[in-house]
């Protein structure tokens, strides 16, 4: 069983079990305009809750892609750094950044669920 949740930082998050997949809200990208970079993770990498895992950037800025919880990345998206247009045409799907292996699986408690999100964003 999946469930999605949301930072306050605008990426989204589908726990699987023990893994966390990890991308920016089409709100997100929404902000950034046409994005052109995407600098991911390496696997095998660990990452505090909060730090900065990877960097996205747009014909506008460059924004940094936070950990939402700890742990060890899995997986990143292969897909990414040669069309990094996916970010805008799929991001919540084939836009994804990267997975992580959960560390501390109490750390989704400070997520908010999609009801949440929509209304930190005025939705």
């Amino acid at each position: 069983m999946s469930s999605l949740k949301f930072t306050e930082d605008h990426e989204w998050v589908l726990i699987t079990g023990t893994t966390a997949r990890v991308g920016i809200t089409a709100y997100a990208q929404e902000q950034l305009g046409d994005v052109v970079f995407v600098d991911l993770p390496t696997v095998g990498a660990k990452f505090a809750k909060g730090k900065e895992a990877a960097v996205v950037e747009s014909v506008k800025a460059a924004s940094d892609i936070y950990a939402p919880v700890s742990g060890t990345i899995s997986a990143v998206n292969d897909a990414l750094p040669d069309d990094p247009s996916l970010v805008n045409t799929d991001p919540q799907g084939d836009g994804w950044f990267f997975e992580l292996t959960l560390a501390d699986a109490s750390e989704l408690d400070g997520l908010m669920d999609e009801a949440a999100y929509q209304a930190h964003i005025g939705a």
